[in-house]
């Protein structure tokens, strides 16, 4: 399990991939199903209103087919910070 679950605090996130034998959905199920009996058995529960399936972006970051990458448009923000000249502006 440990090889397609990353966890952030009390987040549990199951990044899938195509192989040969299966599409990147079945994968996300086959992983869905074994970490959800691995809650059941250990007495751990979900709030479902708090679920998200199925998508290609969680915590500002795009999950793809190349791994993972920040949003764009916030690389860009950052980039056109201006850049520090004083002790003053690094504290800001």
């Amino acid at each position: 399990m440990r090889q397609f679950v990353q966890t952030y605090f009390d987040d549990i996130f199951m990044p899938s991939r195509a192989s040969e034998d299966r599409t990147a959905v079945e994968a996300h199920l086959d992983h869905l199903r074994e970490v959800l009996m691995c809650m059941r058995e250990n007495r751990l529960y979900a709030n479902i209103n708090k679920c998200i399936f199925g998508v290609e972006e969680i915590l500002g970051c795009f999950l793809g087919k190349d791994g993972v990458r920040a949003d764009p448009e916030k690389v860009c923000a950052i980039a056109q910070w201006p850049v520090p000249v004083s002790q003053k502006d690094l504290r800001k």
